[in-house]
């Protein structure tokens, strides 16, 4: 690699420039002009990120259970949107992946859609899915799930043999419980035309569609695509402190902050 010779007592820093001195001095720019050049820049960068966050990626948080252990609480995601998210106007000759059983989606509840679940599809537009004994069945055919975990068995006739009315549990929306038996087709749920019946992984302790319903295709945002950073739940110390001493509770979740990240599910593939 070339480089530019150093000056030296007899080297004349004008000739470095290789102008001599006739070498024209660069021209300052005005405060004006540097502030509106920065402004400029920063609106490109803020553009481009507002792009990026609207159709091709977002960074969401694990909440709940419900995914365990596939996705666990205070996992940090990148969820691809350019997948599987509703398709822009302005592209119209732009075609999304086809959503498949198994694949794991996340989009907004149907009951608030403020609010994103992530959850897996067991049922696409057409299939008939009902559950006997905590199994699932797909058009008659028994689902193999090794990503399933049982964890707390009690034993709850609702959600272990869904579709049925027997037994309705208190969390059960009143929207769905109206809906629900007008897809009863011979004991299965026939899930309709632009509709995804999903359940989570750790099937006991998953609200899911057996409570509040199908999820809608345009209500689907994206796939998720990578862990990015997972912090285990905080333990009891950091907690133990009284409400009001702030600087405590700090203190001992900065004491135990090496302890609460796991550095072995940072950037896994979320399959």
């Amino acid at each position: 690699m070339s480089s530019l010779p150093a000056a030296t007592p007899e080297t004349p820093v004008e000739a470095l420039a290789g102008g001599g001195a006739s070498a024209t001095p660069s021209r300052r720019l005005s405060p004006i002009t540097s502030v509106l050049r920065s402004l400029q820049s920063l609106c490109g960068t803020l553009v481009i990120a507002i792009f990026v966050i609207t159709f091709i990626v977002q960074a969401f948080q694990i909440p709940s259970e419900s995914m365990e252990n596939t996705l666990l609480i205070g996992d940090y995601l990148l969820v691809n949107k350019f997948e599987y998210g509703t398709r822009p106007a302005w592209l119209p000759g732009l075609a999304y992946s086809p959503i498949h059983r198994g694949d794991i989606i996340v989009f907004r509840w149907p009951v608030n859609p403020q609010q994103h679940f992530v959850k897996r599809v067991i049922g696409v537009p057409g299939d008939r899915v009902h559950m006997r004994n905590g199994m699932v069945f797909v058009n008659g055919e028994p689902l193999m799930e090794p990503y399933v975990i049982t964890k707390h068995h009690v034993p709850d006739y609702y959600r272990d043999n869904f579709p049925t009315q027997r037994n309705v549990p208190t969390q059960i929306d009143s929207g769905w419980w109206s809906e629900f038996p007008s897809l009863l087709r011979n004991g299965d749920l026939l899930v309709p035309e632009d509709s995804y019946f999903v359940l989570g992984d750790n099937r006991n302790e998953s609200l899911d569609s057996r409570y509040w319903g199908l999820v809608p295709r345009d209500s689907i945002v994206g796939r998720p695509m990578v862990i990015y950073f997972s912090f285990a739940p905080a333990p009891p110390a950091t907690t133990s402190a009284a409400a009001g001493d702030r600087i405590g509770v700090f203190t001992a979740r900065m004491w135990h902050f090496p302890e609460v990240i796991r550095w072995h599910r940072a950037f896994q593939f979320v399959r």
